[in-house]
């Protein structure tokens, strides 16, 4: 049973939910650690203060703002505990929105919404409402002492609370957008629509794994045991080149598509490997 990480109440109208919140995902990749390549000693940190060069406990750190003419702001614990927090223990619903109209940037973190005592009432109350009307509510909730935007809404059986960022901590994206001379002719969008349906198939997560920590926990186990891995051939991935001819790429790339799925029969495109999401991290 994971912990939660924040109780309280949800309300909507005259309606109030006791909920505890928590986290939807988890992390699995291996824990690493820094360490002294001769011997596998930890490597320790000490926190000196730069300027009278003594180390300091916890208890005597606090948070500081440096102004632009050096001048720095000390903020004790206190004096954050003290800032006001009107979504400290309750959140109020202050507006339903379609959560299609929310562009998927905005969204931060998922949190698993439990009924507690007398809430579960309620919560199916307001579950069923928002699946019924495909709405979600909008709220403001104070989370490790900070307040978030979020949205709470039906995910099968539950609610789930998703913490969003505000408005002006997302990006102006007009300097990434790419030059208005730039057009792809119709016969390259239509042989791209072409390669798109043929890598077109139903959205199944498990058919997915993360490539990079297989490998890692094989290197782990690897290192352990104090066996050497197995070295792998580069794969066609590895073996990059400048797309000359964009159209003879398409053409290329809709018959591999093809050829792959007659193969595969029906299976979902990508199930063989996870290394999408790895490469994208890179």
């Amino acid at each position: 049973m994971p912990r939660a990480i924040w109780d309280g109440v949800i309300s909507f109208g005259l309606i109030v939910i006791p909920v505890k919140l928590y986290g939807a995902t988890e992390e699995k990749d291996p824990v690493l650690h820094q360490v002294h390549a001769e011997d596998g000693g930890r490597i320790r940190y000490r926190r000196v203060c730069e300027k009278c060069g003594e180390e300091i406990p916890f208890e005597g750190i606090a948070r500081g703002f440096e102004a632009p003419d050096g001048r720095v702001a000390v903020l004790t614990r206190q004096d954050m505990t003290q800032l006001p927090l009107r979504s400290g223990k309750t959140v109020e619903i202050v507006q339903f929105v379609d959560e299609s109209e929310i562009d998927p940037v905005y969204f931060e973190k998922t949190y698993l919404v439990e009924a507690t005592g007398v809430g579960a009432k309620p919560y199916v109350l307001l579950r069923d409402a928002l699946a019924a009307t495909r709405r979600a509510g909008v709220v403001k909730v104070a989370l490790r002492s900070r307040e978030s935007l979020a949205l709470v809404r039906p995910r099968g059986d539950l609610l789930v609370m998703d913490t969003m960022l505000w408005p002006d901590e997302v990006r102006d994206p007009a300097f990434a957008r790419p030059s208005a001379e730039v057009i792809a002719s119709r016969a390259e969008v239509g042989m791209a629509e072409s390669f798109i349906e043929q890598m077109t198939g139903p959205w199944r997560p498990d058919d997915f794994s993360d490539g990079y920590r297989a490998a890692l926990e094989q290197l782990v186990a690897a290192r352990l045991s104090g066996v050497p891995l197995p070295e792998e051939a580069p794969t066609s991935a590895d073996q990059g080149g400048e797309v000359v001819d964009l159209m003879a790429a398409l053409r290329a790339s809709v018959e591999a598509a093809r050829k792959r799925r007659q193969s595969a029969g029906d299976a979902s495109p990508g199930a063989d490997s996870g290394q999408g999401r790895t490469e994208e991290a890179g």
